[in-house]
């Protein structure tokens, strides 16, 4: 797959991320909460593994970088230079809680992924500007 059309498909997902994310905060009293919260988890499963997909590619072909996992591909970004240690961190704590969705039976699972999104959203929006930004350049 072209690195466009797996970019297209981030923007794609990432935006219905965050539809799903503002949806449930809107539904946070109503009786329907758990089902709009739970969906806003299985987006975000979705996007992050889009997002690490498009990571990889990017980093082979701007940096001729072959990383073969997630916390691989996140290192290997920070270690060109497009993220500092910080966003770093807070990246491969974003992979742990993708990594916990497949146990979001556990209410305090879904509890503790939830209460993260906001914070995961505007690190994936930093990061797709950024690689909207450099997939132009070289």
């Amino acid at each position: 797959m072209a690195i466009e059309k797996k970019f297209a498909d981030l923007e794609n997902a990432f935006f219905r991320l965050k539809e799903a994310y503002q949806r449930s905060l809107s539904e946070k009293t109503s009786e329907d909460f758990t089902f709009f919260r739970d969906s806003a988890i299985q987006r975000f499963e979705f996007t992050v593994e889009i997002f690490w997909k498009c990571l990889k590619s990017f980093l082979e072909i701007h940096e001729g970088i072959t990383c073969r996992s997630p916390k691989g591909c996140i290192r290997e970004f920070f270690a060109m230079g497009y993220i500092d240690e910080e966003e770093t961190r807070a990246l491969l704590e974003m992979i742990d809680y993708r990594n916990l969705t497949s146990h979001t039976y556990h209410e305090e699972v879904a509890q503790s992924i939830f209460k993260n999104l906001g914070k995961y959203i505007r690190l994936l929006e930093n990061i797709i500007n950024i690689l909207k930004t450099k997939k132009y350049e070289k």
